[in-house]
């Protein structure tokens, strides 16, 4: 399958009176690398929601951005640092028998006491560390609905690259085909010219006939280029087995471009012809063109 590895998408959900917003955005990367920006209450769960995302994808940089909207005002504590007091109480006791103040401590010089009281919210559960079951549940949802999204975007964008990589894989079949009839056409032409030169030589210098013969089909084998084509031929039925197969396979795609210009450049050093020459020369800058396609898909 041709997946690309660019995408975007939002997604966000309200439920109890509780909002879940959820972006997730992939750039091109050789791994998959995915990062999390979430609040400081949602870090336990953090592991969870990376999981989550590496279950559905294999490349990219993937950002998930997370964020939740509390619409109805949560339990709240008040906590009295009772040990503070004390000590404040004791302070407050020592300086007034020095003489230093008088008075009574009243609560309104408790309430400006920094630290002395602190308004929190109450957790649902004793001891609850994180958000709840119910609110980790619903971003994992979110999230998951975010991932979906941009699979589907990923997919779409994949299917036009298909059709660029097809396009452009017919113009190398059709240069494989050019390249082995210029090859054979170079070949016999190299072969004549030898023999020509050969029987151009003055009797005295020519030698054993069957020798050389022999070594004039020896060199002109040197430009024989059949093992390079069925090898070229085989990258691109592998390559078109990896598109129509359901994984994502933007290494291995990655893997045969590097393989096919590996025996395109073996042709253009062993064909004969200037005519050979500018066809390897135009399949190495379609197979470019398929190189840096290759990039963007997962």
């Amino acid at each position: 399958m041709i997946r690309s590895m660019t995408g975007f998408a939002a997604v966000s959900r309200e439920e109890r009176g509780d909002r879940v917003q959820v972006t997730v955005k992939s750039v091109n990367h050789r791994f998959l690398d995915v990062a999390l920006k979430v609040p400081a209450a949602l870090a336990s769960i953090e592991g969870r929601l990376k999981t989550l995302v590496q279950q559905r994808l294999t490349r990219g940089r993937v950002e998930v951005s997370v964020s939740v909207e509390y619409t109805t005002p949560p339990m709240r504590e008040v906590v009295l640092d009772e040990a503070l007091l004390d000590k404040v109480v004791q302070a407050f006791e020592a300086a007034r028998a020095r003489g230093l103040i008088n008075g009574v401590l009243t609560p309104s010089d408790v309430l400006r006491i920094p630290q002395i009281l602190d308004i929190r919210a109450k957790s649902a559960e004793p001891g609850a560390v994180g958000p709840s079951e119910t609110m980790s549940s619903l971003i994992e949802t979110v999230l998951a609905e975010a991932v979906d999204a941009l699979v589907v975007m990923r997919e779409t964008e994949g299917r036009f690259l298909r059709g660029d990589f097809d396009a452009r894989l017919v113009t190398l079949a059709s240069a494989v085909d050019q390249m082995e009839q210029l090859a054979r056409d170079g070949q016999a032409s190299l072969e004549v010219r030898l023999r020509e030169r050969l029987a151009s030589m003055p009797a005295d210098l020519t030698g054993d006939p069957a020798a050389l013969a022999q070594e004039v089909v020896r060199f002109a084998a040197r430009s024989d280029i059949d093992e390079e084509l069925v090898r070229m031929r085989g990258h691109l039925e592998h390559w078109r087995a990896l598109a129509d197969g359901p994984e994502p396979c933007g290494r291995k795609l990655d893997f045969l471009v590097q393989e096919m210009n590996r025996e395109i450049n073996t042709i253009g050093s062993k064909a004969e012809g200037g005519r050979a020459t500018e066809v390897v020369i135009h399949a190495k800058a379609e197979l470019e063109r398929v190189r840096e396609q290759v990039q963007n898909v997962e």
